[in-house]
């Protein structure tokens, strides 16, 4: 269990109140959540562990055809649909070539930073879970051209560190590969793969329990969506909102937390402790300027801190949400601020994870509270 962290009384309109003392979070299930395997498609193991961890949380619980996990808890009132989505899959690869040597190349599920890429451990679930490791050419044989070259993916193999005939066996073109990284604590954050987007995974379980634990019912019938696919185009969340049709729509994911030495102040997005995220933009979306006063304000009532974000590039299930209904959607987002995202290891801050499991449940309580006219 790691400890929650506060900050001294202040205030800073532009970020919301000032932080008061609020809840720990449990470390050990988001670290079980961040290490099991699910890339794009190959959700499965993921999948079984949000299937076990719903057991008690919600009225119903189903499987959708396309993989989506759908926890429906009943509201006081039936009259409108509220839809949260946190996307299991993760970034990955996809086995294409088994060379003579044993080698393996690969295609990515989801987007990639090579540079990131050289000598790191990855897992390629073939009929076992094998350990590999991200080869290249050694510097020592590079060309001078080579050497200031960026890399590309295409540069990388994956070495098994087995006989042709071993990995023939146990490997087959189109098993999935994902990273292999042990969470740990660094300071007031958890460093680990796949935060994007397991710690909103996680943060959804938490406000499905934190509402059975306080008793309290969403304001309309909710409908907790865990959905698949969305680094390679948002294909789950976007077949659970045809389904589901909401009115009122959550994303629940990962941004860009900036805050780093080499970053300008007007390109750093978020920054890590300084609170949840309410987006206003990223470039999938423009959040209704309704449901963003309603987070801040609901924010500001609770005492929660946030902060505002801006994401120039990237998009979450937001997007599919707001669009994928008749009439759409009015569509928000919680994001949470992330540091290294898309590369081998991310990096959260655990009281801007517990702010946001306060800030969504709060959210989808009070919906029935505030004036949604134009």
């Amino acid at each position: 269990m790691g400890a929650g962290f506060f900050w001294p009384n202040r205030m800073d309109l532009s970020k919301g109140p000032a932080r008061v003392p609020g809840m720990a979070i449990d470390v050990k299930l988001l670290e079980r959540i961040c290490k099991a395997p699910g890339a794009p498609g190959f959700e499965t193991r993921i999948r079984n562990l949000v299937l076990e961890e719903l057991e008690g949380l919600a009225d119903e619980v189903r499987v959708d055809a396309i993989g989506n996990v759908v926890a429906f808890k009943k509201g006081k009132s039936s009259k409108k649909k509220v839809m949260a989505a946190a996307h299991m899959d993760e970034i990955g690869f996809i086995v294409t070539h088994i060379d003579k040597g044993g080698f393996l190349r690969f295609n990515p599920l989801g987007g990639f930073d090579p540079k990131t890429l050289t000598s790191q451990r990855v897992l390629v679930h073939g009929r076992e879970d094998l350990i590999g490791v991200m080869g290249s050419k050694p510097i020592h044989i590079m060309s001078q051209e080579e050497r200031n070259k960026p890399p590309k993916l295409d540069d990388f193999f994956i070495d098994l560190g087995l006989p042709v005939a071993k990995v023939e066996k146990l490997v087959t073109i189109g098993d999935p590969i994902t990273r292999e990284r042990e969470l740990v604590e660094m300071g007031d954050c958890v460093n680990v793969k796949s935060l994007d987007n397991r710690a909103s995974v996680f943060l959804l379980l938490e406000t499905l329990r934190l509402l059975k634990k306080s008793r309290r019912k969403p304001a309309y019938d909710f409908h907790g969506v865990f959905t698949v696919q969305e680094e390679v185009g948002l294909r789950g969340a976007n077949a659970s909102t045809l389904e589901i049709q909401p009115d009122f729509s959550f994303g629940l994911d990962t941004t860009i937390a900036f805050d780093t030495p080499d970053a300008k102040p007007q390109e750093r997005c978020t920054r890590l402790g300084e609170g949840v995220a309410i987006k206003i933009m990223d470039s999938s979306v423009i959040c209704d300027y309704r449901m963003v006063e309603f987070m801040k304000s609901v924010a500001a009532g609770k005492k929660i801190r946030w902060q505002p974000e801006i994401l120039r590039a990237g998009g979450t299930d937001t997007a599919g949400l707001q669009r994928m209904t008749p009439g759409g959607s009015i569509a928000g987002a919680v994001s949470l601020p992330t540091r290294h995202i898309h590369q081998v290891i991310e990096m959260c801050h655990k009281q801007d994870i517990a702010d946001a499991i306060k800030l969504l449940a709060a959210c989808v309580c009070e919906l029935d509270k505030h004036d949604w006219s134009f």
